[in-house]
């Protein structure tokens, strides 16, 4: 059982976390715990996957139940809504902001049913009865802090990344050294014809709150998911963790906020023979695909023996791999922010070092 409670301001922030999760599927999943109220999406090749947690202190009031009765036998809440179904009611999120005085959420198990009630100004009330299915939340298996690579940004930076690339780019090229931080269309995608437009944006290490390179790498992923971190990045006005390694290995963008936190993995692209050669590499398949992320039932904690599945692209001259050192993503949820455990290393930034940010067209 569910029952939570916020004010219009806060309801465009979950809004926001809303809009931004339908970037990575058209499912959502509700999953309250005595930890807050976790919102979870994963796309249907297992090679994306969203989480935010809103803490409890973030509602005015909010209650939860660990099972339910469902026709006279208890079980856990296990809510899986559609996404065109709940979008719609967060899609004007500045006019919720000025109109809606209070935003009530609970769940009707008996009906199957998530009500979302709005009391507006002047005395109007609306009400919302979507239909859930039962389905157990899925989470995605990845230990971030083992990453080698963090880097932390205001998003307003990439944003300015993003403004780059043309609405049909679908993957963008991280590339890092010590020195600079480059933002570039996807080589492959630059040599299609139908993209007359290649671009790409350097960012020197004074733009970043903190800056932590221990290998020189090009990683490859898709942009939609990073829109939508953006998305929420907005609300929040809250920095953008990037926990990555080499390619083939997820990327992890985060936000750690004082009453929420943020979690979306990406697969990345990787060349076989770069890669094939290491203890720490698993190929997947001989053939030329996206790897997809481990993914586990939350409920039950195992694999998901079906998440392997491959996506098609226009050009796929790489294989990908999966070779993580795996933990549940509650573990990550809770430990804190590990970036501030990191900024009290022995890392040191280049003394004398300057900023640079230039940015790059070619027709």
């Amino acid at each position: 059982m569910l029952k939570c409670g916020m004010s219009g301001s806060q309801v465009k922030v979950f809004g926001k976390a809303i809009q931004a999760l339908s970037r990575v599927s058209d499912e959502l999943w509700l999953d309250p715990s005595e930890k807050g109220l976790a919102l979870r999406s994963v796309n249907s090749c297992r090679s994306a996957y969203g989480c935010v947690l809103f803490s409890p202190v973030f509602f005015q009031h909010y209650h939860w139940s660990t099972s339910v009765e469902v026709n006279g036998t208890k079980s856990n809440l296990n809510c899986k809504l559609g996404m065109k179904s709940i979008l719609p009611i967060f899609r004007c999120l500045n006019s919720l902001e000025r109109n809606v005085e209070m935003c009530k959420i609970f769940t009707r198990s008996d009906k199957s049913k998530v009500v979302i009630q709005l009391f507006c100004r002047h005395g109007i009330k609306k009400t919302h009865n979507v239909c859930f299915q039962e389905s157990q939340p899925l989470q995605v298996l990845f230990e971030k802090n083992t990453c080698s690579n963090i880097l932390m940004i205001q998003p307003r930076v990439l944003a300015e990344a993003i403004v780059l690339f043309t609405s049909s780019q679908e993957e963008v090229t991280l590339a890092v050294t010590p020195l600079e931080v480059c933002i570039k269309s996807s080589t492959e995608e630059s040599m299609d014809l139908n993209s007359s437009v290649y671009s790409e944006m350097f960012v020197g290490p004074h733009e970043f709150e903190f800056f932590q390179i221990g290998v020189d790498t090009e990683i490859t992923f898709c942009c939609k998911e990073l829109k939508g971190m953006l998305i929420f990045s907005e609300a929040t006005h809250a920095p953008i963790t990037m926990h990555f390694d080499f390619p083939g290995k997820p990327l992890a963008l985060s936000i750690d906020h004082m009453l929420l936190e943020a979690n979306f993995i990406l697969a990345t692209l990787a060349d076989e023979p770069s890669r094939a050669s290491s203890p720490q590499s698993l190929c997947l398949s001989q053939k030329r695909k996206r790897s997809d992320l481990a993914v586990s039932n939350s409920k039950v904690g195992k694999k998901d023996n079906k998440a392997m599945e491959s996506i098609s692209r226009k050009v796929a001259p790489r294989n990908l791999y999966a070779d993580e050192i795996l933990s549940n993503i509650s573990t990550l949820e809770n430990s804190g922010s590990p970036i501030m455990k990191r900024v009290n290393s022995d890392t040191e930034e280049e003394p004398g070092s300057s900023s640079l940010r230039k940015v790059k067209e070619k027709h």
